[in-house]
């Protein structure tokens, strides 16, 4: 596999009460890491004609990422997440019709992509969706299906026929039961949705207890965190699992491999505050040990 994923989706700053930002959305956070560890990310994403969109642009820059498949909007502003923090708990409103709503399906560049890697949330509105659609219509492209669904904005019939369409898919175990309702096990329930979509791989994080994968052979697999893992915060740590699972995938590690590695790198980024890190040493220090 050439080493050269498309990351479609949302990029956008969570802002806080204090006036702090921070920069994120789930296909930045997998393509940033991605970058980091010597893959060549194409996010496709769209971003306002605004000062936040400007910022974007040259933070990607100055990680060496491309921004040929950022999208500069005239109309709507840059995405937005307003955190609202109540006795220590987090609230967020994911600002509505936002730049990376609108994904212009014409101003895609031309793909040649190792695999395509999308969640649910930029497909809140028909123009992403569409766009959207289109990459996979257009390509045989294999499709990395990292479910994310963020309530209210999503919905249960176009998440389906995204299933359907993927390889590989990685849920968490709330998600998993939202996907296969019933009071069957997760391991069962990991097993119909594999039969229901035609998986090759799933893979099920499940917070601290660790995450388990199942492959269309039926090979159950675990990894799980060390007991003295410390967490500072676990924004972003599903995050860091995908893109390891996908550098994996790309570099024909075994499946066991890829789990073992993809948690490894989550226990460092949850003992981190954010969902990235500016460093690349930790990412340099992981790829020798990793060769």
């Amino acid at each position: 596999m050439t080493q050269s994923p498309a990351i479609f989706g949302e990029v956008l700053f969570d802002c806080f009460e204090d006036g702090s930002r921070v920069l994120g959305g789930a296909p930045f956070n997998v393509a940033w890491h991605l970058q980091a560890f010597g893959c060549r990310p194409l996010l496709i994403s769209r971003v306002g004609d605004d000062p936040m969109g400007k910022l974007i642009r040259e933070t990607m820059l100055q990680w060496g990422m491309s921004a040929a498949g950022l999208q500069i909007d005239s109309s709507y502003a840059s995405g937005e997440v307003e955190v609202t923090l109540k006795s220590g708990q987090p609230s967020f409103n994911i600002v509505e019709d936002r730049a990376y709503d609108h994904i212009n399906a014409a101003a895609v560049p031309p793909l040649d992509a190792s695999l395509i890697y999308h969640g649910t949330l930029a497909l809140r509105n028909p123009e992403s969706a569409a766009a959207l659609n289109h990459l996979l219509q257009s390509s045989q492209t294999p499709v990395f299906m990292d479910v994310n669904l963020r309530p209210p904005w999503w919905n249960f019939e176009q998440t389906v026929k995204l299933l359907g369409r993927a390889k590989w898919v990685k849920v968490n175990d709330a998600e998993l039961d939202i996907l296969v309702e019933g009071s069957a096990t997760q391991t069962r329930k990991a097993e119909l949705l594999m039969e229901r979509h035609g998986l090759s791989w799933l893979v099920v994080t499940r917070g601290k207890q660790g995450a388990i994968s199942l492959d269309n052979a039926g090979n159950l697999l675990e990894a799980k965190p060390a007991a003295d893992t410390p967490v500072v915060d676990t924004v972003g740590a599903g995050d860091a699992f995908a893109s390891v699972c996908i550098l994996g995938l790309q570099k024909d590690w075994p499946h066991g491999l890829i789990l073992e590695r993809a948690q490894q790198f989550a226990a460092v980024l949850v003992g981190t505050r954010g969902a990235t890190l500016n460093d690349p040493n930790p990412y340099a220090a992981l790829l020798a040990e990793w060769r």
